[in-house]
């Protein structure tokens, strides 16, 4: 697995040739590193996240949101991009998936991210009381977390809650039964990359939830630990400053990272760009 501190290899583990197409709905997916990731508008994911709830069919759906880490993660380990491409939908986030995208000529359409997502859900009515579950970070912060979604959106309602420290067995069964039994149509899933995803791919087929969301540092900036960057930083695509102000031992994740991830799509460009004159010339 990708260490935050052992950054070895620019190119990626067998990842896929970038390449952009539509999927069964029209939506058009590109792949960056690897990974495919659908290009809509934000009113379109919300659209598609309401979609999954109100046409349950008894399968968990999974929808994830990826940035420059995330696809650093992604391109250093296949298994973790395996987890990612059996979501239902993979949404890019931050300037990093920007700058890939148009690398291959694709002006993303917009910046599609869980923190933005969530609470415009959370603040519409689906008809009647839809319910949602909070599962991730430390037992008090999603305590403090859960006070401040049940007043902040009165639309729907909070169907319970759990810390994310599951590692013990019996601790992750009873946090799994709790959600069943809950009876949400959504569950949110914040524990950082890649752990939320790979806890929601290893127990979907458990889960009786329309929709799982991983969503990161969302119930840090809940609860009260972080605070979200200004408006004006966010709009200039460096949001990461304003956490790495914050939590400055992430710094080797942002100052190494990301001039990684622009070597490593950069690279994949190139190597594509190759490949496709070759193949012009025989």
């Amino acid at each position: 697995m990708f260490q935050a501190d052992a950054v070895d290899s620019i190119s990626c583990i067998a990842a896929p040739a970038p390449s952009t197409r539509l999927d069964i709905f029209g939506d058009c997916r590109l792949s960056v590193l690897g990974v495919q990731i659908t290009d809509v508008r934000m009113s379109r994911a919300l659209e598609i996240v309401r979609d999954l709830i109100e046409h349950y069919d008894g399968r968990t759906r999974a929808v994830y949101f990826v940035n420059a880490h995330a696809l650093n993660l992604a391109c250093s380990d296949s298994s973790y991009r395996d987890v990612l491409n059996a979501g239902d939908y993979v949404f890019g986030d931050g300037t990093g998936v920007r700058w890939a995208a148009r690398l291959q000529g694709v002006r993303l359409r917009d910046n599609v991210n869980g923190t933005d997502l969530v609470p415009a859900m959370l603040n519409a009515s689906l008809g009647g009381k839809r319910r949602y579950f909070l599962l991730g970070t430390d037992e008090n912060s999603i305590g403090l977390a859960a006070e401040h979604a049940a007043a902040a959106f009165p639309e729907w309602t909070l169907a319970g809650f759990h810390h994310g420290y599951l590692a013990n067995p019996e601790i992750n069964a009873q946090a799994v039964d709790k959600i069943n039994r809950s009876q949400a149509d959504m569950l949110l899933v914040g524990m950082g990359n890649p752990l939320q995803e790979r806890w929601i791919h290893e127990h979907r087929h458990r889960l009786r939830v329309p929709v799982c969301l991983g969503i990161g540092g969302l119930f840090q900036y809940w609860a009260g630990t972080l605070r979200r960057a200004p408006r004006w930083l966010r709009g200039t695509g460096f949001e990461w400053l304003g956490i790495l102000s914050q939590q400055p031992q992430k710094a080797r994740r942002y100052i190494v990272g990301n001039p990684l991830f622009l070597a490593r799509i950069i690279r994949d460009t190139w190597k594509i760009r190759q490949s496709y004159r070759n193949g012009q010339g025989t």
